[in-house]
């Protein structure tokens, strides 16, 4: 009897601190989801008052030569790896990433996870098309663009999609490794690769960095939010699953009896 409750009471332990573990992903996520729609608004606010442009005029031109503010810091070759960075949160090469992703898991009968990417991602670029057109901000005009842009600045499109996909993605990954160093390097990879696509859209002269810093914002929330969603709804399934088990269970027994 003593051995049996023992046992019973180091089982409860290990279940309630796997039960802990579990809980702290979505808690984590949560607070990432408000905290970045704070830092949103409050960019949004300060931008809509202007009280933003000093220090946006002051970083924007850090990165540039102090006697000629059209030409970027550093050697030629750098402003040539800026372009082909900030190529990697256009909507080509997301929008291909993506096509390959979910035609990766339509083909291996995924059918959750691929509707969750094209969702999580899609729905973050309508997004960003309405705010861009809600803002209406004009793009810096301290120096000459070096990369084509058709759209307003305020967020930043290429940090915001960037955010929202390369996370969407590292969330998708992460799913199929227990192991946390792995988790946390994929999450890493994508935050830098975020990062540095942001960085280079200040760098190339096409966004203000109160643009990019809403933009990662916003995107850091945005994912937060689908993958919140969709665990909630993946749970939801599951309890109904296990719930219709144990009812054909019950009726089962009631049957024998």
């Amino acid at each position: 009897m003593a051995d049996s409750a023992i046992v019973t009471a180091v089982t409860g332990l290990v279940r309630g601190m796997k039960q802990r573990r579990e809980a702290v992903g979505p808690v984590v996520v949560l607070a990432v989801l408000a905290f970045g729609v704070y830092a949103f608004l409050a960019i949004a606010d300060e931008v809509a008052e202007g009280e933003i442009r000093a220090l946006d005029r002051r970083l924007f031109l850090a990165l540039r030569n102090p006697a000629d503010p059209s030409d970027p810091l550093g050697p030629p070759w750098l402003e040539e790896v800026a372009l082909e960075i900030t190529a990697l949160g256009g909507y080509t090469l997301v929008l291909l990433a993506l096509t390959a992703v979910v035609g990766l898991l339509v083909v291996t009968r995924r059918h959750g996870p691929a509707l969750y990417v094209v969702l999580s991602v899609g729905s973050g670029a309508l997004v960003s098309h309405f705010l861009k057109q809600y803002y209406e901000r004009p793009r810096p005009d301290l120096a000459a663009h070096l990369d084509i842009v058709h759209t307003s600045s305020f967020p930043s499109g290429h940090a915001l999609l960037t955010t929202v996909a390369y996370l969407t993605l590292a969330a998708l990954v992460i799913r199929f490794f227990g192991d946390l160093r792995v988790r946390l390097y994929v999450l890493f990879t994508a935050l830098v690769i975020s990062v540095a696509v942001g960085i280079t859209r200040v760098y190339l002269g096409v966004h203000w960095p109160s643009d990019v810093a809403a933009g990662w914002a916003l995107g850091a929330a945005w994912a937060s939010l689908t993958w919140l969603l969709a665990s909630l709804l993946q749970y939801r399934r599951g309890s109904l699953a296990k719930e219709s088990r144990h009812g054909q269970g019950g009726d089962g027994q009631d049957g024998d009896a």
